[in-house]
C-alpha cells in the first residue's frame, strides 16, 4: 500500500508525502512564482538517471548567491526517509512566501544564500512509496549482485503492504502479552509450558529446504550515508560503505556541488526516527574535537532544543547501534571534519515520544524496553490514531509455512515517517531551527572608509573591515586547522591616471573572528575585543573626483564592494 499523497496546501496545514514527479513539479512552481529569489538546478542523475533537484534561495537583487555566506539543507538521503523531503519542501515555500513579510527571512535572504535538496535518494524513495518494499538508500544491488536464499520481504497476501508474520512454535522466544494479545513479548529466560512464536517478516523463503528459515541479505543493501570520505571502512567493516568513498553518483554530486560552493557555513540533513539533533562526531568522543568548536556545537544544540523539543547529542556518547560499533563515512562527520562545517543529522520524529515514554536510550530502546511502553504505543494507536497504525493480526496460510499471522505496526506511516497529522508542526519548527543556524554565519561589512587628502594630489585612504556574523571567516577551529578556507582578500580597482603610492592592489588580511571566541567573555578577557576587525591602508595618487572600487572578498563571509571619490 502506497504512502503517497499529493496534497500541498501549506497555507491549510495540508502537508504530504510525494513521488519524484510530483516533487519535480512543486519545485518547479515554487521557483517559478519567485523568480527574483529562486534558482532551480540539477547537481547530477542518481543511479536510475533522475535529476537530483536543488534550489538556491537568496535575494538577486542584494548580490550573486556565490559571493554570500551559505547554508545547506538536505534531506531523504534514505529512500524511506520520506519526511525529510517534505521538510525541505515546506523550507522552501515558507522562506519563499515569508519574504517581505517575516523580518529574519528578509534579513537572511538579502544577506545570505540556502542551498536546499530536498531528495538525495530519488530511485529509493520512489520504490518505497510506490511499492510494499523497503530499502535503505540506492536501488543498486549491493553488496551482491545475484539473489541469495533465505527469507526475504514479500506482500504475500496482496495487500499492499509488508508487515510481520507470527507463527506458533513451542521453542519461540516471543509470547503474546496477558494485557493486551496485540502485543508481542520476549519469552522469559526460564519461561516453559507456555504458547509461544517465532516472529518474521511477511515473506517468502528462497530454495526454503521445509525445515530452516535463514534471513536473507538486503538485496539493495548500499547505505549512502556510509559512502563520505570521513574514515570511510568497506563493507567488512561498515556495513552499506559501497565500493570506495564517493562510489555512488549521488554522494558524488553532492561532493561536487560544495567543491564548487564554498560558501557554506553551516548544514542541517534530515534523518528519520528519533526525535534527535545529532552532531559530530560518529568515531571518536567529544574530547577530541577543538573545545572552542564543541562549544559551539553545544550552544546551537541548546537553541535547536529550545525550538524543536528535540534533544542535542553526540553520535558516538548517546546514538551507536552497538557499544564500540562506531558508524564510518558518514555525511556530517565529512561536513564538519573535512569542510569545517558546523551542522546537525536531525533525526526527525519519534513515535515512542508522542506516545507518552520518557527520556530513553535511542538506539538500546528498541531492543528492550518494558511492557509498560508497549501499552503506551497500543494506546496511542488506539486513541490517537483510532486504529490505524497497528494491523491487527489475521490468520493467513503461508504457501511455504502453512497457518500464520499477520499483523503488527505499519512501519513506512507510522514508525519510519510522521503521521500527517502531526506533519505541519514539525515542518514549522524545523524550518524555524534552521533559519536560527543559518543567522549565525560570517558576514563581511565595511565599519569605516576614510579618505583624506594630504596634498599633491596625494591621498591617504583607510579602510576597516568587519565580520558582523557570530562565526568567525573560517567557520570553525576545525575548518582553520584543515586550511579549507582562504584568507580574506581587500583589492583595489583604479581609474587610469590613479596609482599607487604606498600600499598593494591586491593584499590578504587572514581571516576575523565573530562573537563565537567571546561566549565566555564574562569569565574575564579570553580574546581581543577588536579580532572582528582588520585595518588596511593605502597612499594613492591622482586627479581629484577620480573614483575607485573596493572590494574585500571572503569564501564564507561573502563580498563587500564600495565606490569611493578621492576628494
Amino acid at each position: 500500500m502506497p504512502i503517497v499523497h499529493q496534497e500541498f496546501d501549506p497555507r491549510n496545514n495540508v502537508l504530504s508525502y510525494y513521488t519524484y514527479d510530483v516533487l519535480t513539479k512543486l519545485l518547479h512552481e515554487l521557483v517559478e512564482a519567485h523568480p527574483q529569489l529562486a534558482n532551480i538546478e540539477s547537481i547530477g542523475q542518481s543511479l536510475e538517471g533522475r535529476e537530483i533537484w536543488l534550489v538556491t534561495l537568496t535575494n538577486k537583487d542584494t548580490g550573486s548567491a556565490l559571493e554570500k555566506p551559505a547554508y545547506w539543507i538536505d534531506g531523504n538521503t534514505h529512500a524511506g526517509e520520506v519526511t525529510g523531503s517534505t521538510v525541505v519542501l515546506y523550507t522552501i515555500w515558507s522562506y519563499l512566501t515569508g519574504y517581505g513579510q517575516d523580518k529574519t527571512i528578509t534579513r537572511l535572504l538579502d544577506r545570505s544564500t540556502f542551498y536546499l535538496l530536498p531528495r538525495l535518494s530519488v530511485d529509493g524513495a520512489e520504490r518505497y512509496l510506490t511499492t510494499p518494499y523497503m530499502l535503505r538508500s540506492s536501488t543498486r544491488p549491493y553488496p551482491y549482485e545475484d539473489e541469495r536464499d533465505g527469507l526475504y520481504p514479500e506482500d504475500i497476501d496482496g495487500d499492499g503492504q509488508i508487515l510481520t508474520m507470527r507463527i506458533k512454535d513451542p521453542n519461540g522466544p516471543w509470547k503474546c502479552s496477558e494485557k493486551d494479545s496485540r502485543i508481542m513479548r520476549r519469552r522469559e529466560l526460564d519461561e516453559e509450558d507456555g504458547e509461544y512464536y517465532t516472529v518474521l517478516t511477511e515473506g517468502l523463503i528462497r530454495n526454503y529446504d521445509g525445515f530452516t528459515i535463514p534471513v536473507a541479505p538486503r538485496r539493495e543493501g548500499l547505505d549512502i550515508n556510509r559512502n563520505y570520505p570521513f574514515e570511510w571502512a568497506p563493507e567488512g567493516v561498515q556495513s552499506g560503505s559501497g565500493p570506495y568513498p564517493l562510489s555512488e553518483p549521488e554522494t558524488r554530486a553532492e561532493a561536487e556541488f560544495w567543491r564548487t560552493h564554498p560558501n557554506i557555513n553551516g548544514f542541517v540533513t534530515y534523518h528519520t526516527t528519533s526525535g534527535v539533533l545529532l552532531r559530530s562526531y560518529s568515531t571518536k568522543p567529544d574530547d577530541e574535537m577543538p573545545p572552542e568548536d564543541l562549544d559551539v556545537f553545544k550552544l546551537l544544540g541548546e537553541r535547536g532544543t529550545q525550538i524543536t523539543g528535540y534533544p542535542s547529542i553526540s553520535t558516538y556518547h548517546g546514538f551507536l547501534y552497538r557499544p564500540k560499533e562506531v558508524t564510518h563515512g558518514a555525511m556530517d562527520d565529512y561536513a564538519y571534519d573535512h569542510l569545517g562545517w558546523f551542522g546537525f543529522t536531525t533525526e526527525l520524529w519519534d513515535m515512542p515520544t508522542t506516545a507518552g515514554i520518557g527520556p530513553r536510550d535511542f538506539i538500546a530502546w528498541w531492543r528492550w524496553h518494558p511492557e509498560e511502553d508497549d501499552l503506551k504505543l497500543m494506546h496511542w494507536n488506539d486513541e490517537e490514531m483510532n486504529g490505524e497504525a497497528f494491523e491487527n493480526w489475521r490468520p493467513f496460510e503461508h504457501p511455504q509455512l502453512g497457518s500464520v499471522e499477520i499483523g503488527g505496526w505499519k512501519t513506512k506511516l507510522y514508525g519510519q515517517n510522521i503521521p500527517l497529522k502531526y506533519l505541519p508542526e514539525t515542518c514549522e519548527q524545523h524550518s524555524r531551527f534552521t533559519l536560527s543556524h543559518a543567522s549565525l554565519n560570517p558576514y563581511l561589512g565595511l565599519r569605516r572608509l576614510v579618505v583624506e587628502p594630504n596634498g599633491d594630489d596625494v591621498y591617504r585612504v583607510v579602510a576597516v573591515v568587519e565580520n558582523k556574523g557570530f562565526l568567525p571567516t573560517y567557520t570553525s577551529k576545525k575548518g582553520l586547522e584543515r586550511r579549507v578556507v582562504r584568507p580574506i582578500e581587500v583589492e583595489l580597482a583604479l581609474p587610469e591616471g590613479v596609482t599607487f603610492v604606498a600600499g598593494q592592489q591586491r593584499q590578504e588580511i587572514g581571516q576575523l573572528e565573530g562573537r563565537s571566541n567571546k561566549i565566555w567573555a564574562g569569565f574575564g578577557p579570553s580574546s581581543a575585543p577588536t579580532d572582528n576587525l582588520a585595518k588596511v591602508e593605502w597612499a594613492l595618487k591622482g586627479p581629484r573626483g577620480s573614483q575607485v572600487e573596493l572590494t574585500v572578498r571572503s569564501q564564507r563571509a561573502g563580498v563587500v564592494r564600495q565606490r569611493f571619490t578621492l576628494e
